[in-house]
């Protein structure tokens, strides 16, 4: 258990901070999921638009620490390369 004042604070900060990337990872697998179901749909306009709208948070979750930045870039191209095969 943490027992110095700077511990205690470190502890109160990873609570927050595990909260919000919580969130955030969650925000950015709803994203995934739009683009999944409209890629299964058959649905190419869908699946267009709904990578478009996933990229953006896709790229905000590397820049906030959640993801690694070659995971995101991995699901991006192959994701693309799905929804440019529904042709």
């Amino acid at each position: 258990m943490a027992n110095s004042p700077q511990a205690k604070k470190r502890a109160r900060q990873n609570e927050s901070r595990f909260a919000i990337n919580k969130a955030r990872r969650s925000r950015i697998r709803t994203y995934l999921r739009k683009v999944e179901e409209a890629i299964t749909s058959g649905d190419k306009d869908a699946a267009t638009a709904a990578l478009r709208a996933a990229q953006p948070e896709l790229m905000r979750g590397v820049t906030k620490g959640v993801f690694h930045k070659n995971t995101v870039s991995r699901k991006m191209s192959r994701l693309s390369a799905r929804v440019k095969a529904l042709g």
